[in-house]
């Protein structure tokens, strides 16, 4: 791989953007990204999956040459490959945002299931600019933090911070910006410290309900949690632990 690193060590998966300083997805870097991606499905031995970039931005975004007509549709079906691949990864992914996360590059963060940034990152949508509109965000912007405020990044394309990110709902923590690497391992330490079934059930059952009626996601993750989660080791192990007052020992499996 000449534009993506992939660090693996203690549970954590780190797939790392590495075209500095702006990481411009081109269709190279994006078709690395998704096969970095297809490597992690079925990974047992990853508890949580990282996307971090090296550079002054996460992401700049998609290559603009790349959306222009006789290029767009290869472009697009590449790139949303990518996201294709990630709502398949079971493991929970988290995006560490340090610098502009920005058109494509916002999509890929906010695709993901966490946030965690640096108080000088900075989110955008910035495609109607040109007369173009994100795909992926305008899918996603509405789910997750509802769509007047969807509408507004979308229709505006103007950029916001780090903390109006977090105020709204789109990252789960913001800290300064010298102590990101530090606070961003206890972030995930705190993941990969649990069990791996557990982790990846409880994402699968939080997705389950997003497009269904109450009663029948209900219903679907209590079969989730019946024929799935109590059937793991670590489920037994975990309630048994609490009741011997000890700490568990996780099988992952």
């Amino acid at each position: 791989m000449s534009t993506i690193l992939l660090e693996k060590s203690e549970g954590i998966a780190r797939v790392i953007l590495n075209q500095p300083p702006l990481n411009v997805l081109n269709i190279v870097m994006i078709e690395e990204l998704a096969a970095v991606l297809e490597g992690l499905e079925g990974d047992r031995d990853t508890r949580v999956v990282v996307i971090a970039a090296n550079g002054k931005a996460f992401s700049a975004g998609v290559d603009v040459k790349d959306h222009l007509a006789d290029k767009v549709e290869g472009m697009l079906r590449s790139f949303h490959k990518v996201f294709h691949v990630m709502e398949r990864i079971e493991q929970p992914i988290v995006a560490a945002v340090r610098g502009a996360a920005l058109g494509g590059g916002c999509e890929l963060a906010i695709f993901c299931d966490l946030i965690f940034a640096s108080e000088k990152a900075k989110f955008g949508q910035a495609e109607i600019k040109l007369a173009v509109y994100p795909p992926v965000a305008a899918v996603l912007l509405p789910r997750i933090i509802g769509r007047k405020k969807a509408m507004e990044l979308l229709l505006f394309g103007d950029n916001i911070d780090a903390r109006e990110a977090e105020r709204i709902g789109l990252v789960n923590k913001v800290v300064p910006d010298a102590q990101f690497d530090e606070e961003l391992d206890k972030f995930i330490g705190k993941l990969a410290a649990l069990s791996g079934p557990a982790l990846r059930l409880a994402k699968r059952a939080a997705s389950v309900g997003l497009d269904l009626p109450f009663n029948e996601a209900l219903d679907e993750v209590e079969r989730l949690y019946l024929h799935d989660l109590m059937r793991t080791e670590d489920a037994t192990e975990g309630l048994i632990a609490f009741m011997e007052k000890r700490a568990p020992v996780w099988k992952n499996r």
